[in-house]
Parts: structure tokens; sequence; C-alpha cells
């Protein structure tokens, strides 16, 4: 069989990439011969390296001299000149090594990797898109011309939820014939992860009281991810309550960001700088989201997040809006509530709801963590992907 060459946009700890590492280590296992293109480097490099045959896409910003060097071409203006010069070396290397492997498959995950897909068009390879992103990640993280470069050549697009599958027919009229809606997740490996997590005393850890109620977000922060409307509901849900010890929390944020500068702010104006806190980038996630109490997805747009599946295996209820991506097909009415979309005062009810029933909420998080059972066993979605790499590569 020849090989397959996937293509990671980074390699940052987020959920598109995180899946993309799980399927690698499942696609091992199964002995398909593999090399991993990465356009950008991240905190998972590493465990790619790892894993599969790495290569890193050549970019000008990777070209770089000694301080000498570096200070005399900026003296006669020539950095630029000679940066190229040196990328230019880069890329006829590059091209040698990917044309000479041979590659059968091209497997671009998320559409994050259109840009670099479009620089491969010497390798004449079926291509699958195994895409994550919906309307508005879509315009941030890729060019249209690209998007339509890669949507062009795409021979079998793999989506993670009806959501997106819907998106990419009415946006692209792909064919839903060459459609593969599923999730792919190493559910034994997160689970671990889950009782691992739960043997560390997060509340004790982050100094707070013994009984103290979490409410969790979690995700790289930005205005997609909804990290405004968190704060308010945060604000309703902690202002219902006067003697119960109830925090919210968020794991995912950049302490160096413009965000969270503005999440303090905001925070200490609401005279809540101590119930409202904020979690950096960490690889410890599940330490916190194994001993949540409730989950808030305050997502505008979400296509079918890895973090919502976690959280759910984590027995979990889950509150999010509609229209915002997959989560709902997960949430239904019995695995947390589905709320009008951007409506934090009926989020907040809801989540207070959570908040003061004790089985209400144990019973939704058992009902999530079976659906995720039910729904996404890891065998069958992996007998999936190399189902159709298989029929492609042929």
């Amino acid at each position: 069989m020849k090989k397959i060459l996937f293509i990671s946009h980074d390699a940052n700890r987020a959920g598109g990439q995180i899946v993309l590492l799980q399927l690698l280590r499942q696609l091992k296992q199964h002995n398909l011969p593999m090399h991993l293109l990465l356009c950008s480097d991240g905190p998972l490099e590493e465990e790619f390296k790892a894993l599969v045959p790495t290569t890193r896409l050549p970019r000008l910003g990777d070209v770089r001299f000694k301080p000498f060097t570096e200070k005399l071409l900026s003296f006669f203006s020539l950095t630029k000149w000679a940066k190229r010069k040196v990328l230019d070396r880069r890329w006829k290397r590059f091209t040698a090594l990917f044309t000479a492997q041979d590659f059968g498959l091209i497997f671009a995950n998320t559409i994050g990797a259109a840009a670099a897909y479009r620089q491969l068009d010497f390798i004449p390879a079926p291509t699958v898109l195994f895409a994550h992103e919906l309307e508005m990640s879509i315009r941030k993280y890729s060019d249209p011309a690209d998007m339509e470069y890669l949507m062009s050549r795409t021979n079998h697009l793999i989506v993670v939820s009806k959501a997106v599958a819907s998106y990419f027919q009415k946006t692209y009229h792909y064919p839903e014939s060459q459609i593969s809606t599923f999730q792919i997740i190493d559910t034994p490996l997160i689970l671990k992860k889950i009782a691992e997590g739960k043997k560390v005393n997060i509340r004790q850890k982050m100094g707070l009281p013994a009984d103290a109620v979490l409410i969790g977000g979690c995700g790289h922060a930005e205005w997609r991810k909804g990290n405004d409307i968190f704060m308010m509901v945060a604000q309703q849900v902690i202002a219902h309550f006067d003697a119960k010890p109830v925090y919210f929390v968020w794991v995912g944020m950049r302490d160096d960001s413009e965000l969270y500068e503005v999440q303090r702010f905001d925070a200490e104006r609401m005279g809540l700088s101590e119930r409202i806190i904020h979690v950096g980038l960490t690889s410890e996630v599940f330490d916190y989201l194994s001993q949540f109490d409730v989950f808030a997805l305050t997502s505008r747009e979400d296509p079918y997040p890895l973090v919502v599946l976690e959280a759910a295996l984590a027995e979990k209820p889950i509150v999010c809006f509609e229209k915002s991506g997959g989560a709902p097909e997960l949430v239904e009415e019995d695995a947390g509530f589905v709320v009008p979309y951007l409506d934090s005062v009926e989020m907040s009810k809801r989540i207070i709801e959570l908040i003061e029933s004790d089985t209400v909420r144990s019973t939704m998080g058992q009902n999530a963590k079976r659906k995720v059972l039910e729904r996404h066993p890891t065998a069958e979605s992996v007998e999936k992907v190399v189902h159709i790499i298989k029929t492609l590569c042929e």
C-alpha cells in the first residue's frame, strides 16, 4: 500500500490537532504507512514526531541567520533577498523528498491545511478532508481561493457533525454521497485521563472550599468561544446564590493575551475576580474537566468540540446554544440543556437548575456518557477511516 500524507496546520493543543494525534495512534496499529506534514509548530510536535515520520513545511519565518550574518545582511538591505534564496533551496529539497515518496493519498486535517495543500499540487494523489470547522472558522483560518481549490480536489469529506455536513453541502455544493459524518475519539485514553484527573484535588489546588461548585468552560479563548457570554452567565448564576460557593472556571486562556486582560478587568468590575477563574494553556486539562459540576459551552460556533465529548465521558451535563454547531446533536433533551442562541439568561437559569438538583445533574451526566459510548465507538470510527483510505488508495 502506498504511503498516506497527513497534513496538520500546526501542533497546538487544540481539538482538531488532538483528534489527529489520537487517530494516528489508532491507524499505526493497522500498520498503515504514514507521514505527517506540519505547517507550523506547537506543544504537540514532539508527540507527533514520536508517532510518525514528520516534516515541517518550509516557511519564510523559519529562515534564520547567525546574529553577525543577520546584521551584515541588514546593513546592505539584503535580509529579505537572502531569506528568499534559502527558502527557495529548502522548497526544492522538500519537493524532491515528497515527490520521491510516491504518496497514494493526502489526508488534510482541518481547513487550516488548505493553504499548504495548494502548494502540494505536484503530488497527484486523491484527497480526504477531515473538516472540523463551520462558517466563522473557515472565514478566519482559510483563504476563499484556497478553500475552493481544496474542495474541488477533495475525493471524500469526513465531518464531525450533521451541522458541518449541511454547511459543506450548502456552501460548496459538495455531494452527500461523498460525505461521512462521524467523530474520531480515543475513548479508552480519554477515560484513563479522566480517572487520573480525579485523583488531583483541584479545589484544594486552586485554594477553593471543598464544597465549591465548579461551572467549567474550556478551549482556546476567542470571540467565537463566547468568553464574554461565559462572564455574563457567571455574573447571573453567582448572584442567584448567597451562601453557596459557586465558581466559574475557564481552562485555556493565555495570560499574556489581550482577552485575558479584558476578562480580568470585567471580573474585577463585577466584583467577581475571586469567583471567575482563568486557567492558562495547560496539559492538565483533565484535572479540571473531571471535577467540574456542569460544563458550559458558550460558543457562538463550534462544529462538535472534542472537549464536549470529553466532558460527556466525565459524566458532566452540558448546557449549550442552539444553532451553534454540533453539540446540540449530542445534548438533546437528556444530557443537559440546549437554550436559544446567545440567551445568557436562559443558560443561567438552566445552570442554576442543575446546581440545585443533584439528581438531575447526575442523571444527565450519565446520559451524556452513555450517548458518547454508543454513538462514537473508537474501533468502529477508525475502521471507517481505514476503509475510506484503502478504497481511495487502490
